[in-house]
């Protein structure tokens, strides 16, 4: 029988934190959710605060732990990911990804714990390599606006890597690529969120530039089994490795899928593309597949589905 430990799950309240905070309770283990509450929303702890095991505490990881954590694992899913929410404070954003696993580091080497960090698909930018393999160094502008969150993860990787060199932190580093499904946040920008929200209301569904930037969206379900079979792979697999699904859309398809999905009778509008935004996207999961035995398996259909109802329930639009 598997080991049950002690997990401690930074930015918990959010997004893809609160599916992993449940598969990890629904795996028997003990989850201390931590977030500081600024992207993150108590809402999506709903159904997770009356579970044997689980605890909540709300702090700011850019702040140092007064107390080690009695932990064995820690997953650091702790920095706002879309657009709108980390351009709003890049500071902040920035301060999160560096200060904030610094602190997480300092404190994995007290307490001789295992460190999964959360890397993002934007450490590549806008690539020059398509497919975008682990090898590839990206392509990355330093000074623009999306620098705070593509540079912020850039070097929290590198303090990885230099603390599992030079103080033997086990650490795993995931580069997760467009993830979707229930418990996203209806304002938070992504292409996903708008879309469906605005095919709910039948309100105009905008895209960004002609629409021809590709995207590749794996269902959360999927993206997490991938966080949590990373983070149980030996201690040699320190990664970087791409977790995401390699079957590619363009943001006219993805907006004409969901138009269709939803019956509903929004129109297409087209707007400035924003700056730095990335054309291509696509993840190169051989790694996963080979070390992992991983790779999506839910279609998009049914993934947009169940986040199509989701957002109508929320919403209390009937579709």
């Amino acid at each position: 029988m598997p080991k049950k430990k002690k997990i401690a799950v930074t930015g918990g309240a959010g997004f893809l934190g609160s599916h992993l905070c449940a598969r990890l309770l629904n795996e028997g283990h003990a989850v201390l959710c931590i977030d500081n509450l600024y992207t993150g929303r108590r809402g999506n702890m709903t159904a997770l605060s009356d579970r044997t095991g689980f605890r909540f505490l709300e702090h700011d990881i850019t702040v140092p732990f007064r107390n080690p954590l009695e932990v064995d694992e820690i997953y650091n899913l702790a920095c706002p990911a879309s657009p709108v929410h980390y351009q709003r404070d890049p500071v902040a954003t920035t301060k999160t990804s560096v200060l904030g696993i610094l602190n997480l580091l300092e404190l994995s080497v007290k307490i001789r714990a295992k460190l999964l960090q959360a890397s993002t698909s934007e450490v590549y930018g806008n690539p020059e390599v398509h497919p975008q393999t682990e090898t590839y160094w990206g392509r990355v502008n330093p000074i623009g606006v999306r620098s705070c969150y593509d540079e912020g993860k850039r070097c929290a990787e590198s303090l990885c890597f230099d603390f599992h060199r030079t103080r033997n932190v086990k650490i795993k580093v995931a580069r997760i690529f467009n993830t979707y499904g229930p418990f996203m946040d209806p304002l938070d920008g992504r292409v996903v969120s708008n879309f469906i929200v605005q095919a709910l209301k039948n309100e105009p569904v905008t895209i960004y530039g002609k629409g021809l930037q590709t995207r590749s969206f794996c269902y959360v379900d999927d993206l997490i089994d991938g966080l949590i079979r990373l983070m149980e792979s030996p201690d040699n697999l320190t990664g970087p490795v791409n977790l995401g699904n390699p079957n590619e859309f363009n943001m006219i398809d993805i907006c004409r899928k969901i138009i269709s999905l939803t019956g509903s009778k929004s129109k297409i509008v087209f707007r400035d593309l924003p700056s730095d935004d990335p054309e291509l996207r696509r993840p190169d999961i051989t790694l996963a597949r080979k070390q992992l035995d991983w790779e999506p398996h839910i279609p998009l259909d049914e993934g947009l589905r169940k986040t199509i109802d989701y957002f109508s329930s929320i919403l209390k639009i009937r579709q």
